[in-house]
């Protein structure tokens, strides 16, 4: 599964992210194909979270453990994954 939006105000035909840095605290720092970078905070999501599979990760351990695949942000085999265009907009 890819999940990409295509923008078309913008000189790129699909979003992706390219790289991630993580900050600490359940914040990710994401870089996107377009060079545009955002400042993501999972934290509130993954703390007021009710779903089984999502209360794993308030480990931080646990949520700091995710790849880049596929253009996305990776935990666990697609466990948690974020729709491409909320990160773009820095928020979820």
């Amino acid at each position: 599964m890819r999940i990409t939006e295509e923008y078309k105000d913008i000189n790129c035909e699909r979003i992706e992210i390219i790289k991630s840095q993580y900050i600490g605290d359940f914040v990710i720092r994401i870089f996107f194909n377009d060079f545009n970078q955002k400042t993501v905070d999972f934290k509130s999501f993954i703390e007021n979270s009710l779903h089984p599979s999502i209360l794993k990760y308030k480990d931080e351990n646990k949520f700091k453990n995710y790849n880049l695949k596929d253009g996305n942000l990776n935990w666990n085999d697609y466990d948690l994954i974020f729709p491409i265009e909320d990160l773009y907009k820095g928020s979820i």
